[in-house]
């Protein structure tokens, strides 16, 4: 066989050892040795090969307007959608075009090739939503973008939101969303949950709603959506984004809702990085750091990815599209020391998450799409470890960007003349 590409003498994730053939947009051939040419070919000798980067929850509506038309002063979650408020009616459609348009560049230099995007609705105007529809077909070739229909102000709430939501839908968004606990009282949430989710079985759709993100172990938002998945029949086709209610819940009440929502096949995306920053304002100590039941709701087999969320924006002033950045918290906050958990993260930001947003086409596989990225690091604990440099992206087969590893120069007598922080370990 021909191939178009080879990715030669890479570490996979699992430790094997191999070479991956590529013809055009599909990967063809993993072996441990290809002994064939290609037009072009990867020397990965050395280094992880990995499934690309998966966010399976962001803003890019707001991303990078960090500053605009204020910062928020106070960090917290509330002034950042008040801040929002303000920034809405300044929108214009290139504006919001060309800064989702930088942020993707971004995320292809660190191999972020697919992200689920919440896109306001509650501008009637729907600017945002025709902007990120143009977005995504400009960037189709290489990132692979979900549009979440996402009523912002509150889907009863908002006196137009509603009515958005649908029209948002009818124009091509691909997933329906919400925000139950920000609708004026609990009963309106919990009715929010229920519509939302009637709407996605009548047209075929996913869910993802903004669940619970509060400090308030009262909001119970996330058990609705169990309910509703299993009422409607959505198993697998449903997430919880946040549910950091449920750092503060009593343990008993946990102890009951966590099997509901495994039943149910609903998956869990905490948001480590703001999740931590936001939670908690009101606290003096102990302060609440606000990230959700990750390791108990993985021992009952619910599925849990990690979401990069926010990067420059009303309610976050830093980020890079770098989702090892993300696992790197996540492991921290949620204590996932031992070398399974540590394994793990790095799995919830590629396979997990892809397989969230449903993306069955992306893995280390043969047949799927020749979408990878070479990372500069001997194994997965170790990218997380150095947020490791991406020496290749490859996406559909075509290399995207690359970057030259940039060991550093050591001007120290009798010491190794240049460093770059991977460790070999050696015996004792």
């Amino acid at each position: 066989m021909n191939f178009d590409l080879i990715v030669r003498g890479g570490t996979l994730p699992d430790g094997r050892i191999a070479d991956i053939g590529i013809v055009g947009e599909t990967i063809v051939a993993i072996e441990p040795e290809l002994n064939v040419t290609a037009g072009t070919a990867i020397d990965a000798r050395g280094n992880l090969v990995s499934p690309p980067f998966v966010d399976p929850h962001f803003h890019m509506d707001a991303t990078l307007s960090y500053g605009i038309p204020r910062i928020n002063a106070s960090g917290t979650l509330l002034e950042g959608i008040s801040l929002w408020g303000e920034l809405k009616p300044l929108l214009t459609h290139e504006a919001v075009r060309d800064r989702a348009l930088a942020y993707c560049d971004w995320a292809v230099s660190m191999g972020l090739l697919a992200i689920r995007t919440h896109v306001d609705v509650c501008d009637d105007r729907l600017l945002a939503v025709e902007a990120l529809l143009d977005v995504k077909k400009t960037i189709a070739p290489y990132i692979d973008l979900q549009l979440v229909a996402f009523p912002q102000d509150g889907f009863y709430r908002s006196p137009t939101a509603r009515e958005n939501t649908l029209r948002a839908l009818d124009m091509g968004v691909d997933v329906v969303g919400g925000i139950p606990h920000f609708e004026r009282t609990m009963a309106d949430g919990a009715r929010s949950v229920s519509e939302l989710c009637e709407i996605a079985a009548k047209r075929g759709l996913m869910v993802d709603l903004h669940c619970d993100e509060t400090d308030d172990p009262l909001s119970r938002h996330v058990e609705q959506l169990a309910y509703e998945t299993q009422r409607l029949g959505l198993q697998g086709r449903v997430a919880g984004s946040h549910l950091t209610s449920m750092h503060s819940m009593d343990n008993y009440y946990v102890s009951k809702l966590l099997p509901l929502i495994a039943e149910a096949g609903v998956s869990a995306i905490p948001n480590p990085l703001i999740n931590i920053m936001l939670q908690g304002r009101h606290d003096t100590f102990p302060k609440r750091r606000g990230l959700t039941r990750v390791k108990e709701m993985q021992a009952l087999g619910i599925r849990v990815g990690w979401g990069q969320d926010c990067v420059l924006d009303p309610w976050y002033s830093l980020g890079t599209a770098d989702m090892l950045d993300v696992a790197f918290m996540g492991l921290h906050v949620a204590q996932m020391s031992s070398p399974a958990d540590m394994a793990r993260c790095f799995d919830m930001v590629t396979n997990v998450n892809a397989a969230i947003m449903g993306l069955d086409h992306l893995g280390l596989a043969v047949g799927k799409r020749a979408s990878l990225v070479v990372l500069d690091a001997g194994n997965p604990i170790e990218a997380l470890r150095l947020r490791a440099e991406r020496i290749c992206v490859i996406a559909r087969g075509k290399v995207v960007a690359e970057r030259t590893r940039q060991d550093t120069r050591l001007a120290i007598e009798g010491r190794p003349a240049t460093v770059n922080r991977r460790h070999r370990p050696t015996g004792r």
